[in-house]
This record gives structure tokens, sequence and C-alpha cells, in this order.
């Protein structure tokens, strides 16, 4: 998915990796891959030094690793002068992620988190309708990611290499659901209502009956100026699959976005009739049908909307590397992703406390 999206508009070449956390099925999955031998590395330190010396070395380093390594390999990375594109969640905990934040700053570097959803066309559109006023003020955020995948207890049954590490509370962060999917839940309100959470009360736990680990977490939010939210995420629910919605009402109207329909944005305004607005429409601005590559009616998905955060990354770059004025890029960056672990932190106290709880203000807010 990520090399695909990487390379689908020329932006970037995926040159060198590591393939495994085993040294020998790393160089070996590398080569199976199509990278050159030389450049299918061992382990990230091996790559990061031996690249430094090359001259066509590395620009960036894209991460998606067990979520326990993520911290690490960013801190490694953003020392060796590289920038990063790393999947959710960003680190374990908030602390860490606002230690990735500071170490980016000091650093002058791009660190971009792979929020894919919020990269659609009919998601960025959404923003900003909202930031132009058009729900005039609002009022009520409500979103939702629905999974089956663990609606059985998968954790009995015969486990891959994957599913060993996704499936270790130790590994997978602190709560599996809202690190495989939570966290884009989250971001998608915020990013498109412009908004951080305030404060959540949640309930966090299992729907599959003696499990211990977190497949379910739903929550009230308010949010920053007031607005109310609900929230609710799990990989649990029988015949789910990856069905996600996103509703922004104001006071004026609604915006309703749903993933199985990704290409359309319905907006119903108070006393008229509503809108069905398509991914491609020419009246469009010409920044969101940019996002696009088919026309109208013909289904784009995920690895365009990866796409797009690879292609604005690579845009930043260089407008960077010339000493031009960097043009207003969109794509998910550091600070995002840790407002999401201090909306994660702040969903496990207040399950703890059974009340309200504050969510931990980032140094720099997330993208207003």
């Amino acid at each position: 998915m990520h090399r695909g999206a990487a390379e689908m508009d020329g932006w970037w070449r995926a040159v060198a990796g590591v393939f495994s956390s085993d040294r020998e099925r790393s160089r070996a999955g590398g080569a199976a891959l199509g990278f050159d031998l030389g450049r299918s590395y061992g382990d990230v330190e091996e790559m990061l030094r031996e690249e430094r010396l090359r001259p066509d070395g590395i620009d960036a380093v894209a991460i998606m690793t067990p979520n326990d390594t993520h911290y690490r390999f960013a801190v490694a990375a953003l020392d060796a002068g590289l920038d990063v594109v790393g999947d959710k969640p960003v680190t374990h905990d908030f602390q860490e992620a606002c230690d990735l934040v500071a170490r980016t700053h000091r650093g002058g570097r791009i660190f971009a988190v792979a929020y894919g959803y919020s990269a659609y066309p009919m998601t960025r559109y959404a923003r900003q309708l909202v930031r132009d006023g058009v729900l005039g003020t609002v009022r009520l955020v409500q979103v939702e990611y629905i999974q089956g995948g663990m609606a059985t207890r998968v954790e009995e049954g015969p486990q891959n290499n994957r599913f060993r590490w996704v499936l270790d509370p130790r590994r997978s962060g602190l709560a599996l659901v809202m690190s495989a999917i939570g966290c884009h839940a989250q971001h998608l309100a915020s990013f498109t209502a412009g908004l951080a959470v305030a404060r959540v009360a949640a309930d966090v736990g299992a729907l599959v009956p003696g499990r211990k680990l977190v497949d379910y977490v739903s929550a009230l939010l308010e949010f920053d100026g007031g607005a109310r939210g609900t929230f609710t995420v799990t990989q649990a629910a029988a015949g789910g699959e990856n069905d996600i919605r996103l509703r922004i009402y104001g006071d004026k109207g609604v915006l309703d976005w749903w993933h199985r329909e990704a290409s359309y944005l319905r907006l119903a305004l108070q006393g008229e009739p509503a809108r069905i607005i398509g991914r491609g429409d020419a009246f469009l601005p010409p920044e969101i049908i940019a996002l696009g590559r088919t026309p109208r009616g013909h289904p784009e998905g995920l690895r365009e909307a990866f796409a797009n955060i690879y292609a604005e990354v690579a845009q930043d770059r260089m407008a960077r590397k010339l000493g031009e004025p960097v043009p207003d890029l969109l794509y998910p960056r550091i600070e995002e992703g840790a407002h999401t672990m201090a909306f994660i932190e702040a969903c496990v106290a207040s399950h703890a406390s059974r009340g309200w709880v504050a969510v931990a203000a980032v140094a720099t807010k997330p993208a207003q």
C-alpha cells in the first residue's frame, strides 16, 4: 500500500529498506520485492549508516512496522537528518509523541502521519466547506469506524507473525482498537471539523466476552469551542468491514461522508434540498479536483488517498529545497499524531475514573 502510493505520481522512488526483524529474512525479502540486494538491509541502523555514505542515499523513511517500534525508528530517522512518513499510532504514549514533535521542529524536518482517510478528495472538501462557514457554527460531530475481524476469539486460533504482535498488549499499544482504527476515526473528525478534542467521557473494553484486549471504545466528546461529539470504534462487530461514517452538524446543516461511497459527500442545509457532491464535479475547487486521478464515477480508494499524502510531503520538500514559500498543504503532521495519543490516554483515564477527562494539549496544535 505505502510503496504503491509513494510511487503513484512519480514523486518518490522506493530504493532501500528493512523488511523483517530477522536480518537474513530482511535481505531476502527486499530482493523478493525487487529491491537491490545491496540496499536490502538487516536492520534500521545499518540502513541509515550505509545510506548516509551513498551519493544517492535516501531522503526520507516510511515506517510501517509493529507499533512498539514506531518511536524508536522515528527517532533514528530524524536524528539521521531524514524526513519521516510514520504509520499510526506514532508512538506508545503522549510523552513519546511530544518528543517526536520537538525533534521534528528542532531538526527542521518533515514528519507526516499516514492518516489516509483525511486525504480523500471529499473529506478534504468537507473540511473546506466547514472552514468556509457553509454549515455555520459546528455543533455536533459524529464519527464511527466499525470492523468485524475480531468478532470471534482470534487470539485462541493459529496466529501468524502479525497476529502475534498485534494481540500482545505490550506491543500493540495502550488500547488495541485505538491503535488499529481509533486513531483514524479521531483524526478524521478533528481534521474535517477543524477542532481538537478538549474532553472525553469514554467506555473502553471488549465486546467479546472474556477478552482481555480492548476491541471497543465509545466516547462522548467535547471539542475546543464547545461543540459536542460521539465516537465509536470496534473491531469486534460481526459483519463489519471498514465501515467509517462521519457527520458534521452546524447551525445551518450537515455534511455526511461514508467510506463505502468515498467519492461522494452529502450536504443538507436546513430548509433546502439535500445535495450529493461527487469527486470530479466541475464546480469543485481546483485543489480538490487535483486530489483525484480518474473521472467522476470511476472508483478510487485508500491507495490514492495515501498517494496524496506522499505527494504533498514531496511538494513540501521541494519548496524547502528551492527556498520557495511552502504551499498550503494539508498532509497530517506529527502534531496531529501527538494529539491522537493524548486523546487515547484521556479515553483510558476516563474509563478508569468513570468521568470526564481533559485531553492534554500539544505544544503545536493540529492544523487549523
